[in-house]
């Protein structure tokens, strides 16, 4: 059993601030004193547990568009892989529950304001070339449009998570979409 996966599930189940070494035990099927025996420090596999389930986030996307050339494309599948796949996807329910966490640990702020400024300039480059190949004409600087489409995600993820009535993952994706049309001033509508 996977430590930090266990870690994952502990976390969703009793919160970030509720999860103790026996919840990841029990998780990992494990006895605390095994546990520790791999992570003496409780804390530090905790923020193991969020750092891997922030990888989605900003590793597995800038991998997934690095082969690509069409700025359209990018901004696009970046768009559409910085959602929940739906009110139980456990990566948001973590980001969620470090959210909360945030203010009363500088860590986790510090994993969430690092998580955030990778996002904002993955999302950067990519405005830039598309820019800088007359694809798009940006409304605003870079980093303000950058932001907002940051925002808009993390925004429309909570909302997912909430089970909102009227906006899942394609609502919340068409949305922002919408925002990047106006700001991008393009279609984007892929070129193949």
């Amino acid at each position: 059993m996977d430590l930090i996966d266990a870690a994952r599930r502990a976390i969703i189940r009793h919160g970030t601030d509720g999860v103790g070494l026996n919840h990841v035990a029990e998780e990992a099927g494990l006895t605390s004193g095994a546990v520790l025996y791999h992570f003496p420090d409780l804390g530090e596999l905790l923020v193991e547990a969020h750092h891997a389930g922030m990888e989605r986030f900003y590793e597995l996307r800038l991998k997934r568009i690095s082969g690509m050339r069409d700025p359209v494309e990018k901004l696009v599948v970046t768009i559409r892989s910085g959602l929940p796949h739906g009110p139980e996807d456990p990566d948001v329910r973590l980001l969620n529950e470090l959210g909360g966490a945030a203010s009363r640990n500088r860590m986790y702020a510090l994993l969430l304001t690092t998580l955030y400024d990778r996002q904002v300039a993955m999302y950067q480059s990519i405005l830039e070339t598309g820019s800088a190949l007359g694809t798009f004409t940006l409304s605003d600087d870079s980093l303000v449009v950058a932001r907002n489409l940051v925002a808009l995600e993390d925004a429309y993820g909570y909302r997912i998570t909430a089970r909102h009535p009227v906006i899942g993952p394609d609502e919340a994706a068409d949305l922002i979409l919408a925002y990047a049309r106006a700001a991008t001033g393009n279609d984007l509508k892929p070129s193949h």
